[in-house]
C-alpha cells in the first residue's frame, strides 16, 4: 500500500481546514471575512489557487494567487539569501618567538587581507627547544600583534599557552 505524498508549503484549495477565512484577492485587496466555499468559488472564477498565507490568526488569511508562480518566487528569494551569505573562515598564521621584522610584516599583510575578507585569524606561536624557557618573549610578540591590529580586529580568544605553542584568535571588527 502506498502512502500519500507529503505536501510541503502552505495549505491550498481543498486542504484548507477553516470554516471562515479572510480573503485577499489577486490584486492584493482585502475582500473581508467569508465562508471557505465562497472564497474557493472566487479563486476558481479567477482561474487561480486559494492559498492560506497566515494560519495561526483567529481567522486564517487566504490569498488568491498562482501557486506555481508563488513557489518559484519563494525559491528565488531563498537562493538570493543563500548567495548573500558569507561563511566566516578561521585562517591560521604561524609565528616563531624570534621572528625577523620583514617576516613579521609579510605575515601582518596577510592578516590584514584576511580581516578585509571578513575571516577570523588564529595566530599560533610555536616554541622549539630552549625557546620554551622564555614564554614572555612569545607573550610580548602576541601583544604586539594585538596592538598592531587594534583598529581592524578584536581579540576573541586571549593569548594562552597550549603545550609547546601559544594561541590567540582575532576576529574582524
Amino acid at each position: 500500500m502506498q502512502t500519500p505524498p507529503v505536501k510541503d508549503g502552505p495549505p491550498m484549495n481543498q486542504d484548507i481546514r477553516a470554516a471562515r477565512v479572510l480573503l485577499i484577492d489577486q490584486n492584493g485587496e482585502k475582500q473581508g471575512v467569508m465562508p471557505l466555499a465562497s472564497a474557493l468559488e472566487a479563486a476558481e472564477e479567477a482561474g487561480m489557487d486559494l492559498v492560506q498565507i497566515v494560519s495561526n490568526a483567529e481567522t486564517p488569511v487566504c490569498k488568491i494567487l498562482d501557486y506555481g508562480k508563488f513557489r518559484f518566487e519563494e525559491q528565488k528569494k531563498k537562493a538570493a539569501a543563500r548567495k548573500k551569505q558569507k561563511v566566516v573562515e578561521l585562517k591560521e598564521i604561524k609565528l616563531r618567538p624570534n621572528i625577523d621584522t620583514h617576516d613579521y610584516d609579510v605575515k601582518a599583510k596577510a592578516m590584514h587581507r584576511f580581516f578585509e575578507e571578513g575571516d577570523k585569524v588564529k595566530v599560533t606561536l610555536r616554541f622549539r627547544g630552549r625557546e620554551m624557557a622564555h614564554p614572555e618573549l612569545g607573550m610580548k610578540l602576541l601583544n604586539k600583534v594585538q596592538a598592531d591590529f587594534e583598529e581592524v580586529a578584536k581579540v576573541e580568544y586571549a593569548p594562552r599557552m597550549e603545550g609547546r605553542q601559544m594561541i590567540m584568535i582575532l576576529a574582524p571588527r
